[in-house]
């Protein structure tokens, strides 16, 4: 079974948004359909966009599971991002949340260290 991802997260402020996740994603928006939404590619048919939509922003949670979890985490940092909480659980999985200015949840999880 193959999975496409369209993932949105709604946002207040569309420059602010756009900022703060090019810093987290690593660079701007893959496209921008209209003045309210951009989006970047994450792989293969996977996507990450922002709407704004005040009156739902600040509610989003999603999670990324990566291959090169230290190494994403470092790329991360150097662009000023440092998540606000890393959480390791019982069998080694590891989980790094970053919060937009909004609020919403972005997480990155990797296997062990």
């Amino acid at each position: 079974m193959s999975v496409d991802l369209f993932a949105g997260v709604p946002v207040r402020d569309y420059a602010t948004a756009v900022a703060w996740y090019g810093r987290l994603l690593g660079g701007p928006p893959t496209f921008l359909p209209n003045d309210t939404e951009a989006v970047w590619e994450l792989g293969e048919h996977r996507y990450l966009y922002i709407d704004v939509r005040p009156e739902q922003a600040g509610g989003a949670m999603h999670t990324l599971f990566l291959g090169d979890f230290d190494d994403r985490l470092a790329q991360i940092a150097a662009r000023g991002l440092q998540p606000d909480e890393v959480e390791t659980y019982g069998n080694g999985v590891r989980k790094a949340i970053f919060h937009d200015p909004d609020g919403n949840e972005i997480g990155f999880g990797g296997g062990p260290a």
